[in-house]
């Protein structure tokens, strides 16, 4: 069997647990036409009622999907959304998942990445992803630190942990895919320090030579400096506001077979990583709702909750 139609039957039958006669729209642009085709492929081959929609690629990340489309979203049994640009954070995502739809969302993915990493073992991912998800649920204060200079202190007590697991099998489940993060919003207003972000970026991609450093005051990016990747940013961020300032998300990834390749949505599940956000957030739980989200991926963190050590330079110890 081809390497991609192996890793969308994945993606269909195991991840999504997709049955025959569910209802079952893969949304898609031309830039991830090929992947589109092949999950749709995989979706006909298990005897589903499946559909193919290709539309405008969207300028940015969280912008929404054409009115027509949100409304086909919500009146099915699953949806897959490879597309260039992320459908995860807009409402037509969030409404499509209350009313019970089972949700994939695979923003940029690659052929290469969804070979490497549709092949994990889910399993072994969700085990791993809801034992640090409890402890994020049940935290009250995050402290990160790198290498690269991080240091930032992040209140989370009572904001929901969400396990991004693969196993998008209940109504209403959604997922990224690949898969492998446990993540929260933190408490807004409140995170204090700095993050210098040395992996990749969203919307910018690798950081090979030089980093981003964002100055964070009552949970907000107050300043941000470097080179050129860092006036990129800035770029991105400028039509938003301050809202696509806030200190949006905390996460860790989880994802053995991911890599950090300059790929943000695999980037950011990358076992040994952890990331944090700027923008929207109310898909977790938040109220900055913006049409933007960008994570960045710092490297060999080390994090403590409520002081106890969890991941030291890179390596989970729980």
């Amino acid at each position: 069997m081809e390497p991609l139609h192996n890793a969308a039957l994945i993606a269909v039958r195991d991840c999504m647990a997709a049955k025959a006669g569910e209802s079952l729209l893969v949304i898609t642009d031309e830039p991830e036409r090929k992947i589109g085709y092949a999950l749709w492929e995989a979706a006909k081959e298990l005897g589903t009622e499946a559909m193919l929609l290709e539309i405008i690629p969207r300028e940015t990340h969280g912008q929404e999907p054409p009115e027509p489309i949100a409304h086909l979203m919500k009146i099915v049994d699953v949806v897959l959304c490879p597309t260039s640009r992320s459908l995860t954070h807009t409402d037509a995502r969030r409404e499509a998942s209350q009313a019970g739809v089972r949700i994939a969302t695979l923003p940029g993915i690659s052929e290469d990445c969804m070979i490497r990493t549709l092949n994990a073992d889910y399993k072994k991912i969700a085990y791993l992803t809801m034992k640090l998800n409890k402890i994020l649920d049940e935290g009250k204060e995050a402290h990160v630190t790198t290498p690269a200079g991080t240091d930032i202190t992040l209140p989370i007590e009572g904001m929901k942990g969400h396990p991004d697991t693969g196993l998008v099998h209940n109504p209403g489940d959604m997922s990224n895919l690949p898969a492998g993060e446990a993540y929260l919003a933190p408490v807004e207003g409140a995170s204090q320090g700095v993050i210098v972000v040395d992996g990749s970026m969203a919307g910018v991609g690798l950081l090979k030579e030089s980093v981003i450093k964002i100055v964070v005051k009552d949970g907000y990016a107050e300043e941000i400096s470097g080179d050129r990747e860092a006036d990129r940013l800035k770029e991105l961020l400028r039509p938003f506001g301050r809202s696509a300032r806030n200190i949006a998300e905390l996460g860790i990834g989880t994802n053995y077979m991911a890599q950090i390749t300059g790929l943000v949505l695999e980037d950011e599940k990358a076992i040994g990583t952890v990331h944090i956000a700027l923008g929207d957030n109310i898909s977790m739980g938040g109220s900055i709702n913006v049409p933007s989200h960008l994570d960045g991926i710092l490297k060999n963190p080390t994090l403590k909750i409520d002081g106890k050590l969890i991941m030291k330079d890179g390596e989970i110890v729980v």
